[in-house]
């Protein structure tokens, strides 16, 4: 391993831990945006998260950096509840990674339609550079992949796809993280947020039978 690969290594536990022993990980996060290193592959996938726009009806918050930031805060709060705290703090950390290539403005709209897909990719390409273990990496992504799904399937929009979700990772692993994406913006309403969690819990529960992870 080169000099350069082993500093990157370091930063990257010094993330895990601090996403996995503080109250608030923005505080270490935020600290560590400048470093030269955070602007190097693949943590320049995160660096440039702070450029990327968002709708300010949905994200009154302001860039995604703001919006992660403020989800991995959440995340901290109920990670206990998780049945895999390591996935689900770097699924919060790494959920809009894929916004940063997709986002676009046209006629004063900000959309970035399929980051969930597009993050899921990144986010593999991104652990596979410090992680070895396979099923850690394949949960994230997972996680990265269908925490759409909860506004897709209250909505009822046609991009909701209760059956790969429950196939490829655990319903209520993607609501917990859902309740901190939800929460993880200025202005949110916990109460509607948890009915929203509730409804969409209910849904999947009726749809169909239970896959490979579960509910």
């Amino acid at each position: 391993m080169s000099e350069k690969q082993e500093n990157l290594y370091k930063l990257y536990s010094a993330i895990e831990f601090h996403l996995m022993q503080d109250e608030r990980p923005s505080a270490y996060l935020q600290k560590i945006y400048d470093d030269p290193l955070f602007r190097q592959y693949p943590f320049d996938m995160l660096h440039q998260l702070k450029n990327t726009v968002q709708s300010p009806k949905y994200h009154p918050e302001g860039n995604v950096w703001n919006h992660i930031l403020l989800v991995v805060d959440e995340a901290a709060k109920v990670k206990a509840q998780s049945k895999n705290p390591t996935a689900f703090m770097w699924a919060a950390l790494l959920h809009d990674i894929g916004k940063a290539v997709t986002t676009q403005s046209k006629k004063g709209k900000i959309t970035a339609h399929d980051h969930d897909k597009a993050g899921a990719k990144l986010a593999r390409d991104f652990l596979s550079q410090f992680v070895e273990d396979h099923t850690l990496i394949d949960e994230v992504c997972g996680l990265v992949r269908y925490h759409m799904q909860i506004l897709f399937v209250i909505s009822g929009l046609k991009f909701a796809d209760i059956e790969g979700m429950k196939w490829h990772t655990s319903v209520r692993e993607v609501a917990l993280l859902g309740m901190c994406d939800r929460l993880g913006r200025l202005g949110s309403n916990p109460r509607k947020e948890k009915d929203h969690i509730n409804f969409f819990l209910q849904a999947c529960e009726s749809a169909s039978p239970d896959k490979r992870y579960g509910r």
